[in-house]
C-alpha cells in the first residue's frame, strides 16, 4: 500500500460550542475523507453546534468534556484515544489542543497530532503557546499563507512543521446561476440592486460597517440581504432601524440555501477587519461568478490577488465602501474578469485539493 493510498482513522476535536466557518470547515473536511474511504469522527462539547450538525454531513461525532482544561478532561479525552486509537488526532481551537496534547503523553501507539490553526488572529509569543504549538503538536495546518507568515516570521513555529491548507468548497454546487429565477423563488424584489453577505454575526465580519455605507450611499435602488445569524444579531437589528434602513435591508438569518442567496445577487460584499483566515462565502462568491467587494484581512488578499473582479476597500472605512459599492452598479466586470476569479477557485479551492493537501500533512509527509 502506497502512503497516499492508506487509510486512516482520524479524530476531530473542537472545543468550540458555537457555529461559524471553523465548524463548516471540519465538517466538509470530515465529509470529503470519509467520501475517500477514511474512518474519520468528530469530539466535540455536548450541546455544541458541530455535534448537532454532524448527521447533516454523515460524521460520526460523540461528546467529551471539552470546555474547560480540567484533569476529568485530560482523562476523558485520553480514554477515548486509548479505546478508538486514531492514526491521527486534528485539533482546531485552543482548549482541544491543550487537552489532546496532555492526554496522548505516554501513549502507545502515540498519535499525530496536526492543529489547525483557523483565524489570523495573532498567537500569544508566551512559553505556553510556544510548547503546544511546538511540542503538543506535530504539524500546525492554516487556512492561509498569510497565517503560516505570522507564525514563522519571527520563528515561532519552524517552516518546516508548518503549511496552509485553505478550505475547499464544493465548485460543483458553487457555481455560476440564474439571477432572475434565483430572487423569486426566495421572495428578493427583482428591481433593486442586491448586495449580499454571507457570514456568522460576529463584529469583526463588518456588519455594521456595510451598514454605515449602505445609509451612506443614499440610493434606495439598493438592497442588501444579510445571510447567517450569530451572537450580534441583536445589534445588527438595532443598528438597521436607528439608520432608518429597514426597507433596504433583508436579513436572512442562518441557511442551507447560501448558493440560492448568492445566485439572486449582485455584488457580494466582505468587509472584514480581522481575524479572517481564507472565507469560504468569498470562495463560494467567487465560484459563483460574483463581483467582490471586501477588504485586505488575513488571507483575502491571496485569493483575489490581481483580479479585476474584486475591488479592495480599506477595513472599517464605511465612505470607501459606501463609494465601492455605488462604483459596482455602473462598472460591472466583464464575463472574462469573472470566468478568471471562478478559475482561480476551481484550480486551488476546490474540496479535491484540500482532501489531496491535508492528507499529505496527515500522514506526515510534509
Amino acid at each position: 500500500m502506497t502512503p497516499a493510498s492508506r487509510k486512516l482513522r482520524i479524530l476531530h476535536t473542537e472545543a468550540s460550542k458555537g457555529w461559524g466557518g471553523q465548524e463548516i470547515r471540519i465538517l466538509s473536511e470530515a465529509q470529503i475523507f470519509r467520501a475517500h474511504g477514511h474512518d474519520v469522527r468528530i469530539a466535540a462539547n455536548p450541546g455544541s453546534e458541530i455535534v448537532a450538525n454532524a448527521a447533516r454531513y454523515v460524521v460520526p461525532a460523540e461528546t467529551l468534556p471539552l470546555e474547560r482544561k480540567t484533569f476529568s478532561s485530560i482523562r476523558a479525552v485520553r480514554r477515548l484515544l486509548k479505546k478508538w486509537r486514531p492514526d491521527v488526532v486534528n485539533t482546531h481551537s485552543s482548549i482541544d489542543s491543550w487537552l489532546v496534547a496532555l492526554a496522548r503523553i505516554g501513549l502507545r501507539p502515540r498519535p499525530r497530532v496536526v492543529r489547525t490553526r483557523h483565524l489570523s488572529a495573532r498567537v500569544p509569543r508566551n512559553w505556553a503557546s510556544r510548547w503546544v504549538y511546538n511540542r503538543g503538536v506535530d504539524f500546525v495546518m492554516t487556512t492561509g499563507e498569510s497565517i503560516v507568515e505570522d507564525l514563522t516570521v519571527d520563528g515561532f513555529i519552524s517552516k518546516t512543521r508548518i503549511a496552509a491548507v485553505p478550505t475547499g468548497i464544493d465548485t460543483d454546487v458553487f457555481r455560476p446561476g440564474a439571477r432572475t429565477a434565483a430572487r423569486l423563488a426566495l421572495g428578493l424584489p427583482p428591481e433593486k440592486f442586491l448586495f449580499s453577505i454571507v457570514a456568522t454575526l460576529r463584529s469583526w465580519k463588518g456588519h455594521g460597517v456595510l451598514l454605515e455605507a449602505l445609509k451612506r450611499a443614499g440610493d434606495p435602488s439598493m438592497h442588501l440581504v444579510i445571510v447567517g445569524d450569530g451572537p450580534q444579531q441583536q445589534v445588527i437589528e438595532k443598528r438597521i432601524e436607528e439608520l432608518g434602513l429597514s426597507a433596504q435591508v433583508t436579513l436572512a438569518g442562518r441557511r442551507d440555501d447560501v448558493r440560492d442567496y448568492l445566485w439572486s445577487c449582485d455584488v457580494f460584499v466582505l468587509p472584514s477587519y480581522a481575524n479572517e483566515g481564507v472565507p469560504q462565502a468569498l470562495l463560494q462568491a467567487m465560484a459563483c461568478g460574483l463581483p467582490v467587494i471586501t477588504c485586505p484581512v488575513g488571507g483575502i488578499p491571496e485569493v483575489t490577488r490581481g483580479l479585476s473582479s474584486v475591488t479592495m476597500v480599506e477595513s472599517r472605512n464605511a465612505e470607501a465602501l459606501a463609494q465601492a459599492m455605488a462604483a459596482t452598479m455602473t462598472n460591472r466586470p466583464t464575463d472574462g474578469d469573472l470566468e478568471l476569479a471562478r478559475e482561480r477557485i476551481v484550480s486551488g479551492y476546490s474540496r479535491e485539493i484540500m482532501y489531496e493537501r491535508a492528507l499529505r500533512y496527515f500522514l506526515g509527509n510534509g
